[in-house]
């Protein structure tokens, strides 16, 4: 097997992230983080030598890496934070010094693009220009549907196998993410869509159940890597995002319109919110509509929605509304 930590540290890192683990924590995440420290620490050892300290190598390795984003580093310090309260249980670091830590941002600040119709409908279009080799038409045009219509997130669209696909039955079935797995209904109309993909798939590649729904022009697994670099070439054709720079929509922006449009469909129908939103919440794979709450961004014609429902319920005349 092989070892996850290298460093002087690493019986303590090893025991840290088995300690987590046995409260439940799955601390995926984490262990990436933990595994570059460890690495970061072998090379600050190395350089210091004797005089090295752990409290100003964590200092350090927060500041190693200036281009990331700041809640990004404030997440690594939280890592970090846990780890100094479980060294300083440990006989050998009772006296551990723990580092001054830096005050940053515990939540990120970006506002996510929320694509309109008229948006996707371009990016069809344009998806229907990619060739080399003519397969990749078909493969963007259906991983766009399923993302706008159904909400996956990214990578569980990417996981989909063959057998995970049912378009006679109109239902998609995500594999366990977060501790949880679930079936996704499907509009017929996409069932119809799947079903052309379905054909270019199988004439394409090998369609074993077993095999991904999404495959590349490699006839492998369709990367995250790749599929978003294609997508974000989409958006910069359609006007949506600058050839350079963090700027406008991303793949997982298409979950965020997927929740504003189902939210904003509700509010023409006239129902009932507060019933509706357990069913947006489970459907999107969420375990209370608080995860749920992050993708209903307020949009002008969101907004317009629910000022008209305001408006019609609270400013009518007694003459207009009986009720009152």
């Amino acid at each position: 097997m092989n070892q996850r930590f290298l460093s002087r540290l690493s019986a303590e890192l090893d025991g840290f992230l088995q300690f987590k683990r046995s409260l439940g924590y799955r601390y995926v995440r984490a262990e990436y983080a933990l595994v570059e420290f460890d690495r970061f620490l072998q090379d600050y050892i190395a350089h210091q030598r004797r005089d090295w300290r752990l409290d100003q190598a964590m200092v350090a390795w927060l500041a190693s890496k200036p281009g990331r984003k700041a809640v990004s580093v404030s997440m690594d310090a939280a890592v970090l934070r846990q780890l100094c309260i479980y060294l300083r249980r440990l006989p050998n670091h009772a006296r551990l010094r723990e580092p001054l830590w830096p005050k940053l941002p515990t939540e990120s600040s970006f506002v996510p693009h929320v694509l309109s119709e008229s948006d996707i409908l371009r990016l069809l279009d344009l998806a229907t220009q990619l060739g080399r080799p003519p397969f990749r038409a078909p493969l963007y045009r259906a991983l766009i549907l399923v993302l706008y219509c159904t909400g996956l997130r990214f990578g569980e669209a990417l996981r989909l196998r063959l057998r995970d696909v049912n378009t006679r039955d109109g239902v998609l079935f995500v594999e366990t993410f977060k501790w949880r797995a679930r079936w996704v209904p499907i509009h017929r109309s996409l069932s119809r869509e799947l079903d052309v993909y379905l054909t270019a798939r199988r004439a394409f590649a090998p369609a074993q159940p077993d095999d991904r729904f999404f495959v590349s022009v490699n006839r492998q697994r369709l990367s995250p890597g790749t599929a978003a670099g294609t997508l974000r070439t989409l958006f910069t054709k359609a006007g949506l995002k600058p050839s350079r720079g963090r700027t406008g929509p991303r793949p997982y922006d298409l979950r965020h319109a997927f929740a504003v449009q189902r939210l904003s469909r509700w509010y023409r129908q006239g129902v009932d919110l507060h019933s509706h939103l357990p069913w947006l919440s489970a459907y999107m794979g969420h375990v209370d509509i608080l995860g749920t709450e992050t993708y209903l961004t307020a949009t002008p014609e969101l907004l317009e929605l629910a000022g008209g429902r305001l408006r019609r319920r609270f400013m009518q005349s007694p003459e207009e509304n009986p009720e009152r």
